[in-house]
């Protein structure tokens, strides 16, 4: 597959569905929660640095990161949409697009223990978010869906980024990464 047609992929899963930005679509949740961590600057940065942070390592941390981010997200959901409120959400949210830029942008190799543990606890506060905002009449389990199957495809795409990208290109990467942290600055200061 050639880069142009990973970034006309990645352009279209990226681009809002406008025609179902109102109700009356028959929909079950589904697209609500697709929409949902593609719609959110925050949710957005966070897991595309997920994937492409994934793919700055060696070994099964290429894998276990994205794993365990979907993982731990959807247990967050299902805690969200039993009304579960963690501390300071928003700013834990916040904290994970500022950790993930920086891991980014510097390349960041911890031990295998210590990046799992952090994947896990941003993810925690993704999923909690999400859950909490099931919308009115949705089929939560058909917006658990949704949300898992776009933040999964959002870390593929940042790891795709990587692998496809020349080695020449890590420097943008990098950048992409420090504009991910300083947005999360924004974030927290916001």
């Amino acid at each position: 597959m050639t880069l142009k047609r990973i970034l006309g992929a990645m352009a279209l899963l990226l681009t809002p569905a406008l025609a179902f930005a109102h109700p009356g679509h028959g929909d079950n949740g589904l697209m609500a929660g697709i929409s949902h961590p593609i719609g959110g600057l925050d949710h957005l940065l966070a897991m595309v640095a997920v994937g492409l942070w994934a793919a700055q390592q060696n070994g099964a941390a290429r894998w276990l990161l994205p794993c365990t981010f979907v993982g731990t997200l959807l247990v967050g959901g299902m805690l969200g949409f039993e009304g579960l409120n963690l501390p300071v959400l928003e700013g834990g949210i916040a904290a994970s697009v500022l950790a993930l830029g920086l891991a980014v942008a510097l390349a960041v190799r911890p031990p295998l223990s210590m990046a799992v543990a952090a994947t896990a606890l941003f993810a925690l506060f993704h999923g909690v978010a999400h859950g909490l905002e099931l919308p009115d009449m949705s089929n939560p389990w058909a917006y658990a869906a949704g949300f898992v199957a776009a933040t999964a495809a959002l870390h593929a795409a940042g790891y795709a980024v990587v692998r496809v990208l020349p080695q020449a290109a890590g420097p943008l990467v990098r950048v992409a990464g420090a504009a991910s942290a300083a947005t999360g600055v924004w974030l927290l200061a916001g």
